[in-house]
């Protein structure tokens, strides 16, 4: 029985001193076959325009990049920023775009994976490069999309920048380029700005701004300078349309539409913010605010403004709406009167006319009023008569003054004055 069963434990143990022993084995062979690989990376560049191609080479064969997988760390950082960029590469170069940046420090190195595990067998040390450009006397360029159709542009220039150079502006948007409608200027007559009107933009369609620098003395162009935009991103809102207020179920409710835009104008693209006198800004994502009645102590408006923010990201927020007045002070003073005044003559009205009911009051200003008694009457009716003749002697003597007049006229006109 004990002989039975050491068998099956000698044949288990040696198959896994065996396994040990291969792993082991390949353990030891690895490295040297990766020690075989001399990683070494040689960069170089190349100028073109606002671009600094940026590329590199190692001694890697054909062979061992077919057999490995091959990427490459990337790590460059702008002499004007503290800001490190990292990138992971499969291709061998990178386009850097200079934009007003003066120079940059760059580091590659190599790295080698196993390609069935993905694991990293070997890597290169760092190899260092410094691109310096000729000097940049532009700094701080920002550009606005406003109105829809307007573009403003503005940059500074440095003090040292020499005396006999200018600086123009144009722009290239769908493969069509366009100079400069307007200039803006310092005090030096150095074009600082440009102004341009009645512009159509595509709103995914980069804008590649250019500013050239050049020579007055022979009038030849010495750098140009580049930066993109996409026209979304710097896109200044109006201000949100038909702002109105009103009461509902004692509370105040505020509705507005959204200002019209060059790109998308879907409801969910916008984000807004309100503004309600001695309240604090509320952030607010659909087109209405609401929030209970309360008396104000001041005059109290409302102002809305927007953004972008969901389909594309958006820093620049509008102006301000014109303000709505919710409720002014002497409005509500006014009404408060005129409702108190109301309540109070009811309530005066109604205690009347219990007092009235309570002391009988109403039964006799509501009584008939008697009508003339009988001897009234019949004294009325004897005297009719004696005026009757009254007036009939008066009209008789009426007539025969009106006839003694007439005939004295009559006799005036014919033998002249007596």
């Amino acid at each position: 029985m004990t002989h039975v069963s050491y068998v099956p434990v000698v044949l288990v143990l040696s198959f896994f001193q065996h396994k040990t022993l291969f792993s082991t084995g390949l353990a030891r062979r690895q490295p040297d076959v990766v020690d075989e690989l001399r990683l070494r990376n040689d960069l170089q560049v190349t100028k073109k325009e606002s671009q600094v191609i940026l590329y590199w080479n190692n001694n890697l064969t054909k062979e061992e990049t077919q057999k490995y997988t091959v990427k490459y760390i990337l790590s460059y950082t702008f002499f004007d920023t503290s800001q490190e960029r990292k990138e992971r590469l499969q291709e061998k170069k990178k386009r850097i775009r200079l934009e007003l940046h003066t120079g940059f420090k760059a580091k590659v190195k190599t790295q080698i994976f196993m390609k069935e595990t993905e694991d990293l067998i070997k890597e290169s040390s760092w190899t260092e490069y410094t691109y310096r450009s000729p000097p940049v006397y532009i700094q701080n360029l920002s550009c606005i999309i406003y109105n829809i159709s307007f573009l403003n542009c503005t940059w500074h220039i440095k003090a040292e920048d020499p005396a006999d150079v200018q600086y123009f502006f144009s722009y290239r948007h769908t493969e069509k380029d366009f100079e400069c409608q307007q200039y803006i200027k310092n005090a030096r007559n150095k074009n600082i700005g440009c102004h341009m009107k009645d512009i159509s933009f595509k709103p995914l369609r980069k804008i590649i701004l250019n500013i050239s620098v050049v020579d007055l003395r022979n009038n030849s162009r010495r750098l140009s300078y580049y930066k993109g935009f996409t026209p979304q991103k710097i896109e200044k809102l109006n201000p949100p349309i038909n702002v109105s207020v009103s009461l509902e179920n004692r509370s105040i409710k505020i509705y507005w539409k959204p200002p019209p835009t060059i790109g998308s104008g879907e409801k969910k693209c916008f984000k807004y913010q309100v503004k309600i006198t001695n309240s604090k800004i509320v952030d607010v994502t659909e087109e209405k605010y609401e929030y209970p009645l309360l008396r104000p102590t001041k005059k109290c408006t409302a102002e809305v403004r927007a953004k972008k923010e969901v389909c594309i990201t958006n820093k620049i927020w509008s102006d301000w709406s014109e303000p709505v007045i919710i409720y002014d002070e002497k409005t509500v003073d006014s009404t408060l009167l005129s409702f108190t005044l109301f309540g109070l003559l009811i309530f005066l009205g109604s205690l009347l006319i219990c007092a009235c009911r309570r002391y009988g009051f109403l039964e006799v200003i509501t009584m008939p009023f008697p009508g003339p008694t009988d001897k009234v009457t019949t004294w009325l009716a004897e005297d009719e008569p004696h005026h009757q003749k009254q007036n009939s002697v008066q009209m008789e003597m009426q007539s025969e003054i009106i006839l003694r007049i007439s005939e004295e006229l009559k006799c005036y006109h014919i033998f002249g004055s007596p």
